[in-house]
């Protein structure tokens, strides 16, 4: 298989004079943004970062943030992309976790640079205004263009994603070029992706689904749209302006898409084809962005960081829930929960944990310097995701949370997705999440935290769910009145923080129901 770097040269011949990047004003054809790329590589030679060298980048979704992924891809550095809102003991964290020889970072992370001890004895890439810089990442651009481009091999590291994770520090989660072209490749098939896509660039480029996105587009000749952050006003006059033909997203920026006064009156007809992953989406969000945007494909993605693809749905909207098939380089089970034993599968309709093959192209080979990990996730030569969920009578798959996340009530295993589901359909709640919190009597109270869209209390929430398809045993205990829902950078519910009591309270009426 290729290594990106030539498949960025391939499409730079193609289509040369095809747009390929916008970022507000500046618009480059795949000609121009990678003579650009070539003078960044050349300014690599100069400083020395060489093949196999870490790049650390704490940046926000720019064009200067893809040329430096980009040109890693030419040079063979290894792209390492964080979290812009990381704080300075983070950093020191990733310098020294990655090996890092150098760092890109622009004014948005200038003070979590400028106060990491690691971060200062490196050669420092300023992007835009950042102060404290060795080196402006205008001065790269200006640089002699390296020659013979591309460096790089199929089995070089590509990159190095860092997991967010719940507890202890960040994995890292070394990729190759290999893994990464099959997983845009397969991200191409599964989304029926055409020639000159264009795609809104809105999700980080230091998460999976951001770089999916970069590297699907390069390779049809398509539109990176760069979004450096995100609100609906601009999104959509994006979407309306630059001709928008794909949305790739996490559920929480549809649902803030559709909750804007001003959606009603925006253009999205270009968009035909959308997608989400990350988080499940819930039922009523499933119905409202089929019917808001119509699309020919409405594709529910699962996966993870280490493996791009677990499952596919591509008609989100005739099955909400469903996660549908394994996707194309890959095979899933699901086994009992508890032994970590990857033969152990259960029938369908029963509850498990969902495991993946390693041997598809799509996957890592281990954690970076993480044996512990690796012994936790890797058994026989499967990946245990640590989501739980079922097969269906038609070979579909169902994600229903974490195993972590479960919930056990009286002896009773609840999995909170299925109860969030139900929930959403209610016409007056706007979002929710539920958690287990601590009960004396159960062990653990099922407890739905809402943020409601109109008014509305306890009893009227817990009827509805006496009217849905949900078990008695599964009806939340308790309703907790927000005014937001926590949620990580990339749209995922922190459970944890709503167990801890992190949140904001609405002052509601009748939180509490009946033992019934």
């Amino acid at each position: 298989m290729w290594d990106l770097g030539r498949t960025m040269l391939a499409s730079v011949e193609r289509e040369p004079d095809a747009l390929a990047v916008v970022d507000g004003d500046l618009r480059l054809t795949y000609r121009q943004w990678f003579e650009r790329m070539a003078r960044v590589v050349g300014a690599f030679d100069r400083f020395g970062l060489r093949r196999g060298d870490r790049l650390l980048m704490v940046l926000q979704n720019r064009w200067e943030m893809a040329t430096l992924h980009w040109a890693c891809q030419l040079a063979g550095v290894v792209a390492s992309p964080v979290n812009w809102r990381v704080k300075s003991e983070e950093l020191d964290y990733y310098v020294t976790n990655a090996g890092a020889a150098a760092i890109a970072f622009e004014p948005v992370s200038e003070a979590a640079v400028a106060g990491s001890r690691e971060a200062g004895r490196l050669r420092r890439i300023g992007v835009g205004a950042a102060a404290g810089a060795t080196v402006a990442f205008e001065e790269l651009c200006r640089e002699v263009a390296a020659s013979e481009l591309p460096r790089a091999r199929a089995e070089d590291l590509s990159l190095m994603f860092y997991t967010s994770g719940t507890t202890g520090q960040p994995k890292g989660v070394p990729r190759t070029h290999a893994a990464e072209r099959a997983a845009a490749l397969a991200h191409v098939a599964q989304n029926c992706y055409r020639f000159g896509e264009r795609t809104l660039g809105v999700m980080p480029l230091y998460h999976t689904m951001g770089v999916r996105s970069l590297l699907a587009m390069a390779l049809l000749n398509g539109v990176f749209i760069c979004v450096a952050r995100f609100e609906p006003a601009p999104a959509l006059e994006l979407i309306a302006r630059e001709r928008v033909t794909n949305l790739y997203l996490v559920p929480t920026l549809y649902h803030d898409l559709l909750a804007y006064e001003g959606f009603s009156r925006a253009d999205v007809s270009p968009v035909r084809k959308v997608g989400f992953a990350g988080a499940p989406m819930t039922d009523a969000l499933v119905q409202r962005v089929a019917q808001a945007f119509k699309p020919e494909l409405f594709v529910n993605h699962y996966g993870s960081t280490e493996i791009y693809t677990f499952t596919v749905n591509q008609q989100a909207a005739e099955k909400p829930g469903s996660a549908g098939k394994a996707g194309i380089n890959q095979r899933v089970r699901v086994v009992r929960i508890g032994p970590a034993d990857p033969e152990a599968v259960v029938a369908a309709g029963q509850e498990g944990e969902i495991i993946a093959d390693l041997s598809g192209e799509e996957s890592f080979a281990a954690y970076w310097q993480r044996p512990e990990a690796d012994a936790r996730a890797i058994r026989g030569n499967w990946y245990f995701t640590g989501d739980t969920g079922h097969f269906d009578a038609d070979g579909d798959l169902f994600v229903t949370g974490r195993v972590d996340d479960m919930i056990i009530t009286g002896g009773e295993n609840v999995m909170p997705v299925e109860v969030e589901s139900v929930l959403s359909l209610h016409p007056a709640v706007d979002e929710v999440a539920v958690a287990g919190l601590p009960d004396e009597r159960w062990g653990q109270r099922v407890t739905a935290f809402v943020k409601p869209r109109a008014p509305v209390d306890a009893q009227a929430l817990d009827a509805h769910c006496r009217n849905s398809r949900l078990a008695n045993f599964k009806r939340p205990r308790e309703y907790v009145f927000v005014k937001a829902v926590p949620k990580s950078p990339v749209g995922k519910i922190l459970r944890r923080l709503l167990v801890s009591g992190d949140y904001e309270r609405l002052a509601q009426p009748g939180n509490r129901r009946q033992s019934s």
